[in-house]
């Protein structure tokens, strides 16, 4: 049995969820996020409001989808309560971003132009200085998905580590050209 498929999903005051057929909506106070559930599994509902998933056999399909759904549910209720945001820094003389509103920025990262980026919907950017950004929004895929392309405009390089990065990401160094 999967350990993180039997789990159920305790769903706090204020988030009401939906199932209808493979359907599965959760509103909350930030917002409603959507998830069609592949044909095996099931969702349920338990006596004590929380949210169970259930697979109908030992088939490695439907093994790997079990904790997979669950997890993508408990991710939407989590959203819609508390959202989710990604820290990124920007290392490097010169290089900073710049914003343009909630939904847009501005990147110099040493081209020679500067690079804009617009938000998703869903997605806010906060700039909290020239070299610090969060985005921020309530589902966890398209916060983590703008945040690596942000990061694939300039990837931190092992010399000098100068690029965009996670906050907390360890940058492996590598030595320069040892002289004689």
């Amino acid at each position: 049995m999967s350990r993180i498929g039997k789990l159920p999903i305790t769903v706090p005051s204020g988030v009401e969820v939906t199932l209808n057929d493979q359907q599965v909506a959760v509103k909350g106070p930030k917002g409603t996020l959507s998830h069609t559930v592949k044909a095996p599994i099931t969702v349920s509902r338990a006596e004590d409001g929380a949210i169970q998933v259930e697979r109908p056999d030992e088939e490695r399909v439907s093994k790997a989808l079990h904790g997979l759904t669950r997890t993508l549910i408990s991710n939407m209720v989590t959203g819609v309560t508390e959202g989710y945001e990604k820290k990124l820094e920007i290392v490097g003389v010169g290089y900073r971003v710049i914003s343009k509103g909630p939904q847009a920025l501005e990147f110099n990262l040493g081209y020679s132009h500067p690079v804009n980026v617009k938000a998703p919907e869903g997605i806010t950017f906060v700039v909290e200085g020239p070299t610090k950004l969060t985005v921020q929004g309530i589902d966890k895929q398209a916060v983590g998905e703008v945040a690596a392309n942000i990061r694939k405009l300039r990837k931190p390089e092992p010399y000098k580590g100068k690029g965009v990065k996670y906050a907390g990401e360890h940058i492996r160094r590598k030595a320069g050209k040892a002289g004689k």
